[in-house]
């Protein structure tokens, strides 16, 4: 797939491009579905498929103040559009100016002049353009004058739910992990860099964990602890995952002040014995087990985690094969 982050990068027009557009926040199973879609039309007009989105997310600079909380960011985003077989990725920067493009210069200067936009495929309630005048009445109508087809997906159901990225959010953060992965198409998944903690877990407890910190602007799972999956260094392995404040070694601080715990999510990885601070990884949240509880010392606390370990255990076993598969997923990408 070929990324552009530049319009100014795109010296000619696309052959035959049928294009999306979209913020594509968690590339879910409805985006996959529109996606699919925008290939398909691709193939059958010996043409090229093309996604056009934005980083940042529209809403972190019109309303900053809503603090939305994304799903994926903008380099999961691009490896997930990959996956889904597009042929062009056009990754546009998003700021108070460019919202302020009208819709009709939109369609003539970017998707038709830039792109060379042949066909338009696009969600039912997608809108773009200032004051989001580009809807698909718009864009219908725009096609009819200039010479496009445009195609209009209509929602994607799972079950009664129709697939999107506020639905997403819900349930990951009401720990909804089995729902989520039926939005998704796969597990909800944090990364990064192992974080150096305060070291109880081996020392004082016997099941030492690797840190991840989770900042006010990542989409946080419901405190508690979790069925695990972690991919390092092209492995995957099970695991038993806690995400919070770790009230059983902290004072309690009301959140959002200065002497607020920092919430952090320590895994406890399965069958292995490796240095792996400062160095990245990716977990996948696959089954709630329990809320974060204060016990009323280490002695507890080790008798619950042996508990969460042994069900953990008897999750990751009954479900091996779309383990497996998950995992391998994971390693190629």
């Amino acid at each position: 797939m070929k990324i552009y982050t530049d319009l100014d990068d795109i010296t000619k027009p696309f052959h035959k491009p049928c294009v999306t557009i979209g913020n594509f926040d968690g590339v879910h199973v409805g985006h996959q579905y529109l996606f699919s879609e925008v290939v398909q039309r691709a193939v059958q007009n010996n043409g090229t498929s093309v996604a056009i989105t934005f980083s940042p997310h529209p809403l972190q600079v019109m309303r900053p103040e809503a603090g939305v909380k994304l799903i994926s960011t903008c380099d999961q985003k691009r490896k997930l559009i990959e996956q889904a077989g597009l042929d062009v990725l056009v990754i546009l920067p998003f700021t108070r100016d460019f919202a302020a493009t009208k819709a009709i210069d939109f369609v003539d200067q970017i998707l038709l002049g830039t792109i060379g936009m042949t066909e338009l495929v696009v969600g039912y309630d997608y809108c773009f353009g200032k004051g989001r005048a580009g809807d698909t009445i718009f864009l219908k109508n725009q096609g009819e004058q200039k010479n496009f087809p445009v195609t209009v997906v209509e929602p994607y159901h799972v079950g009664e739910v129709i697939a999107s990225s506020t639905e997403v959010r819900k349930r990951v953060s009401q720990g909804k992990m089995r729902e989520v992965f039926t939005l998704l198409g796969r597990y909800y998944q944090i990364h990064g860099e192992v974080q150096m903690g305060k070291q109880r877990g081996g020392a004082e407890l016997g099941f030492p964990t690797a840190n991840l910190h989770i900042s006010s602007a990542d989409l946080c799972p419901r405190h508690g602890v979790y069925v695990t999956q972690v991919v390092y260094n092209g492995k995957c392995y099970g695991g038993v995952l806690n995400i919070g404040t770790n009230p059983t070694f902290t004072a309690d601080a009301a959140p959002g002040t200065a002497n607020a715990t920092p919430i952090t999510a320590e895994t406890f990885i399965f069958d292995f014995n490796k240095d792996i601070y400062g160095k990245p990884i990716k977990v996948n949240f696959l089954r709630f087990l329990r809320d974060e509880v204060k016990f009323s010392g280490p002695e507890e606390l080790v008798s619950q985690i042996k508990k969460d370990v042994e069900q953990a255990r008897k999750v990751l076993s009954d479900a091996q094969e779309k383990q497996l598969l998950s995992c391998e997923e994971e390693m190629s990408s």
